[in-house]
C-alpha cells in the first residue's frame, strides 16, 4: 500500500521545490505580498506549509527534524529550499517500510489534543500543501506573475512518469 503513495508524496516534494525555486527569481515586496482569502504572505505560506509538513511527518515516523523554527520571522528561500529537500527523503524511507494506516497519532490544534489514523496525517499531508501552493500560485496570479504548473501531470512529465502517447 505504501509503494503506491511514492507517487503522490514525490509530486508533493517535487513541486514544492518547483514552486521554492520560481520564488527565488521575486523580489522581498512579491514575496511578502498577500491577497483576500490566501494563507499570508509567499515567504509565510512556504514556511508555514514546509512546516506543517515536517510535523506530519515527525507524527508518522517519530523524529522531528533537527533544525529549529524560529517563530518571529520567515527563514529565507534558501533554508526552506533545504528543509523541503531534507523530507523527501525521510517520506520515501518512511513510505518504504510497512505503513499501518490504521494506527492513532495525536495531533493538537486550538489548545485541544486529537487522535487520528496514520492515513488521515497521509491525506492532510498531501491536502495542506496542495491548498498552499495553490493559494501562493493565486497570490502570484493576483500580483500579474505566470505561476509555475505544479501539477501531478507537470510532474509526471518532468520526471518521466509520463508522456504523450504516439500516434499509430
Amino acid at each position: 500500500m505504501a509503494a503506491m503513495l511514492l507517487d503522490a508524496f514525490r509530486h508533493n516534494s517535487w513541486a514544492t521545490a518547483e514552486l521554492l525555486g520560481y520564488c527565488r527569481g521575486l523580489d522581498d515586496a512579491t514575496l511578502r505580498a498577500t491577497v483576500p482569502g490566501t494563507y499570508g504572505s509567499i515567504i509565510d505560506t512556504l514556511a508555514h506549509t514546509i512546516k506543517s509538513e515536517a510535523s506530519y511527518l515527525s507524527r508518522l515516523a517519530g523524529a522531528w527534524p533537527g533544525y529549529p523554527w524560529p517563530e518571529a520571522e520567515s527563514p529565507s528561500l534558501d533554508v526552506l529550499a533545504e528543509r523541503a529537500a531534507e523530507l523527501a527523503p525521510v517520506w520515501e524511507q518512511f513510505l518504504a517500510g510497512e505503513v499501518d494506516a490504521e494506527q492513532t497519532r495525536e495531533g493538537r490544534g486550538g489548545g485541544k489534543v486529537f487522535v487520528y489514523t496514520a492515513g488521515v496525517f497521509l491525506a492532510q499531508a498531501l491536502h495542506h500543501a496542495n491548498e498552499h501552493r495553490a493559494q501562493i500560485c493565486t497570490t502570484l496570479g493576483a500580483l500579474g506573475y505566470d505561476p509555475p504548473e505544479v501539477s501531478a501531470w507537470a510532474y509526471a512529465f518532468a520526471t518521466g512518469r509520463g508522456r504523450e502517447k504516439s500516434a499509430q
